[in-house]
């Protein structure tokens, strides 16, 4: 029996900004499947960003594999990019432009047909709801319009594999929400999602599994819903700040 899709796995990462510098990520290996939702949870500093910004592309990496719908990101990497849409920590996206221009720029480079963004425009604008401020500058967006605004870019070309930093910084508590049923909407469509948190009980709450990464390296890969449907009573605060303290 075939099991489930495999959209991102990676294997063995190792990642250092410096060449006598630490390893920022050191041994970190685990998949994403179709209709799955992956938290990364860690403190500060432990790996979170390097290793999504590792996987995304943007970042070179010296030793591990990395492919996305099967494409190995440094052989592949515009097939490989193809399949994914990536939300950064810092919403990074052009201040001149507006939010409309922005989100149609970016339907642009993944060459997504006109009347096809047009109607998954309306769908991500049900979402996060700019209203008539997706006709202004992005210069004069709040930082969570800004998050917004990136979201809905990054969601344009329907990516197999959604890929949010700290997605949920900057949202006021509807939206938060909006975007929480959208995940779980969007995953069950057969894609897969996977984000970095310090939120723990949005973690909890919302993932399928976490990985959990302490000073770079990968302590756990936890089943949730699995651990919840044995023990509904599961302190996740407890267990991640009681592995968070070992060395």
């Amino acid at each position: 029996m075939k099991g489930p899709e495999e959209v991102l796995r990676i294997r063995g990462l190792y990642k250092k900004y410096a060449k006598n510098a630490d390893w920022a990520v050191k041994n970190v290996s685990f998949n994403c499947y179709a209709g799955e939702i992956v938290g990364l949870l860690g403190h500060n500093g432990a790996g979170k960003s390097t290793t999504l910004k590792c996987l995304e592309g943007m970042l070179p990496y010296e030793r591990g594999e990395i492919s996305i719908c099967g494409y190995d990101i440094k052989r592949q990497p515009m097939d490989a990019k193809r399949n994914m849409g990536f939300v950064t920590d810092n919403h990074a996206v052009f201040l001149k432009m507006t939010g409309i221009q922005y989100v149609t720029f970016m339907a642009d480079v993944y060459k997504v047909p006109e009347d096809l963004r047009v109607r998954r425009l309306a769908q991500l604008e049900s979402v996060f709801q700019l209203g008539d401020a997706i006709n202004n500058l992005v210069s004069s967006y709040s930082h969570g319009m800004r998050q917004k605004v990136c979201m809905m870019g990054s969601l344009i070309h329907h990516p197999k594999l959604w890929i949010l930093d700290e997605p949920m910084t900057g949202l006021d508590p509807r939206t938060m929400r909006a975007v929480q049923d959208f995940m779980r909407k969007y995953a069950s469509m057969g894609n897969s999602i996977i984000f970095s948190s310090h939120a723990l009980n949005t973690v909890a709450h919302l993932c399928d599994r976490v990985v959990l990464i302490r000073k770079g390296k990968q302590i756990n890969d936890i089943n949730v819903k699995h651990i919840i449907a044995m023990n509904p009573n599961f302190d996740f605060e407890e267990y991640f700040l009681s592995h968070e303290g070992q060395d």
